[in-house]
């Protein structure tokens, strides 16, 4: 078996190097034939991946521990779910999920470009598949997963007890998924460069991708702060660690890009932006997946250390030259068609926009590359925390905030200082409000008074024009529910941007109560002993320790009261894996829509007695509500209305097989 996961991929970098480099050919020879053997060769890449990826499964089902890789990561007291976390819980495993999921996309990106992309899809394809031939060349060559033991052991280590944990199941790969994929509208942005078109020809199947890759990196980044909270035992979901970073960074000019690029689509402007931003974008995706793989600061996030991070350092320099040299190449190319006409206009506030996303990731970055700087210069390692990013960063993400209730209500081109006061009446007054609701509940310091009322007013300018339209429509005779689901459909691009801004209202919802209102102490607790925090008491009835064949179970049960009456019983405790010296961590804990009680057992003594810490985290829940929320919006925007669809489907039939 190991052998055919060995050739396969090796036919699947000969496909993918073949793809690429008989695009480029057939496209200067104007040879329809290559062309389309090309073409065939890209959609071939994914299958030989895939039988690969299912030769290493069936080697972790079956504890096939001649394989280096298997007996790294499993053993055969693992449990049975494990093996698909298990699969990509090293390099090997997750740069051949990343080479597949990825080839799979750009077979399919290639398959559905519409006739206005294809004069230049050769020189995209050639894009798409060099990053395919990159990273299967570099687990060939540096990480082969199907790499075979001298000596076959009985058993294998096991997997890292951070990983155990059924986020791992969807988290890992979302992650991966996401920052792999910033090269689809890369890759269109610079095929379109390479290829001479003029115009605005590569917009809408860009932002359909940018817009596919956006939501499953935002479910990616979500999916890990709830995996931290519940696993790694310090009460938060973000820390501004370096990993975690790392995938924001790409995640900050994707979304000034899928922002941006709306302008692009509809007044022909932000050219240059929108190259800029995907490049930048695609380079601080590259830079996640080097942090991941050998990158120079230490994490609790990354599962693939290794020394092949110059490798990727490498790859990120080659791409953001190249393509920073063909965005200057062809810079004359991409003046906008209209000017900016007014500094009050939508425009206007997409540009400011751009600005401030580049603003967080600039300062972002610098925050995570500064201990390196004075390591090298100055030979002092610096520790960059929390309250750097809570301060530099903060203020901004609160300004964008309020820009996404401001932005929409502006008119394109220009605006009236009295019309645009007009306009944001009833979102300010909304937002003052909800700032005194905060005040005369407990919140009384200046800045997350100042956010909620942010929260208020971007929540109150969206909710405005869902209001203004659906009124309009009922106007004509349709009834309320009627005329609300038929304005949404009537610009669901539009409308569907609006509802992600509600999901990202949540987000700066929850963010600001858990950040400044969460409280926590220690207890030591005999069976029968309360401890009180806030209005929470929590007694303490007793634990239990269940060996199991590669760890030490142990939960402690406790009983939680609230103003004096007895609510529900939870659990909290760890598992301890011996081989690994570690401990994996399981919260107890009580959600409401209000506040969390969040519960930690960190150690039992030979008495009975436990330790605890006890916190108590306001509005985290919403936190996980926005994730459904952003991709209802992201689905509501890609949906296709349905004369378009229907129009394209004929187009798409007549699409000729090569060029």
């Amino acid at each position: 078996m190991a052998d055919l996961g060995s050739i396969t991929l090796l036919l699947a970098v000969a496909l993918a190097a073949y793809a690429g480099v008989g695009s480029l050919v057939g496209q200067w020879r104007h040879a329809p034939e290559m062309l389309l053997s090309a073409r065939y060769a890209a959609y071939l890449t994914p299958l030989m991946l895939v039988v690969s990826m299912l030769v290493l499964v069936l080697a972790f089902v079956d504890h096939d521990f001649s394989l280096r890789y298997v007996a790294g990561n499993s053993n055969r007291a693992m449990d049975p779910w494990l093996t698909w976390v298990a699969f990509y819980a090293g390099n090997e495993g997750s740069l051949l999920f990343i080479a597949a999921i990825f080839s799979g996309a750009a077979a399919l990106a290639i398959r559905l470009a519409p006739d206005e992309v294809r004069p230049a899809l050769p020189f995209t394809t050639a894009v798409l598949m060099a990053v395919t031939v990159f990273f299967v060349a570099v687990m060939m060559t540096m990480a082969n997963p199907f790499y075979e033991l001298p000596i076959t052991p009985p058993d294998g280590q096991g997997i890292n007890p951070l990983l155990t944990h059924p986020g791992m199941f969807f988290h890992p790969p979302m992650l991966m998924s996401g920052l792999i994929g910033v090269a689809l509208p890369f890759a269109f942005a610079i095929g379109h460069l390479l290829g001479g078109q003029t115009g605005d020809e590569w917009v809408d199947t860009a932002r359909t991708w940018g817009l596919v890759v956006w939501a499953t990196l935002t479910i990616g980044l979500l999916l890990g702060a709830w995996w931290a909270y519940t696993i790694l035992g310090w009460g938060g979901y973000w820390a501004w660690d370096p990993v975690e970073n790392a995938g924001l960074l790409p995640w900050l000019p994707l979304t000034a890009f899928i922002h941006s690029i709306m302008v692009q689509r509809r007044r022909g402007m932000f050219r240059m932006w929108n190259i800029a931003l995907i490049i930048l974008a695609w380079g601080f995706a590259m830079y996640g997946m080097f942090m991941n793989r050998g990158g120079p600061v230490p994490s609790v996030h990354s599962f693939g250390q290794s020394t092949m991070g110059w490798v990727f350092l490498l790859f990120l320099g080659v791409n953001l030259i190249g393509a920073f040299a063909v965005f200057f190449w062809r810079y004359n190319r991409l003046r906008s068609a209209a000017p900016l006409e007014s500094r009050l206009s939508r425009e206007a506030a997409f540009l400011l926009n751009n600005v401030l996303f580049l603003m967080i990731a600039l300062v972002t970055l610098w925050g995570v590359v500064y201990p390196l700087v004075t390591d090298v210069f100055q030979g002092v390692i610096v520790t960059v925390g929390r309250p750097y990013f809570d301060i530099v960063a903060g203020p901004i993400f609160l300004a964008l905030v309020a820009l996404m209730g401001v932005g929409p209500l502006l008119p394109w081109r220009r605006a009236s200082g009295g019309g645009l006061l007009r306009l944001l009446r009833f979102p300010i007054i909304i937002g003052i409000i909800a700032a005194i609701i905060a005040v005369a509940l407990g919140a009384r310091a200046f800045l997350p008074a100042l956010a909620f009322g942010v929260c208020g007013l971007a929540a109150a300018g969206i909710l405005r024009e869902w209001v203004r339209g659906t009124q309009v429509r009922h106007t004509r005779g349709e009834g309320y529910p009627t005329a609300f689901g038929r304005l949404i459909m009537s610009n669901r691009p539009r409308y569907g941007g609006y509802i992600a801004h509600i999901g990202i209202v949540l987000i700066a919802f929850a963010a600001t109560g858990s950040s400044f209102y969460s409280v926590q102490d220690d207890f030591s607790l005999a069976p029968g002993e309360r401890a009180a925090l806030g209005s929470y008491e929590v007694e303490f009835l007793g634990s239990t320790a269940t060996p199991k064949p590669d760890r030490i179970e142990r939960r402690a049960q406790l009983l939680v009261y609230k103003d004096g009456q007895p609510l529900e019983q939870v659990e909290a405790g760890f598992a301890f894996y011996p081989a690994f010296s570690m401990a994996a961590t399981r919260a107890g804990i009580r959600q409401t829509p209000v506040e969390d009680l969040y519960i930690l057992a960190s150690e039992f003594t030979a008495d009975g007695r436990a330790l605890f810490r006890i916190h108590i985290n306001p509005l985290v829940v919403w936190l996980w509500i926005a994730g459904p929320i952003l991709v209802l919006g992201t689905v509501v925007s890609l949906w296709p209305e349905r004369q378009r669809a229907a129009a394209a489907l004929p187009a798409m039939r007549a699409v000729p097989a090569a060029g």
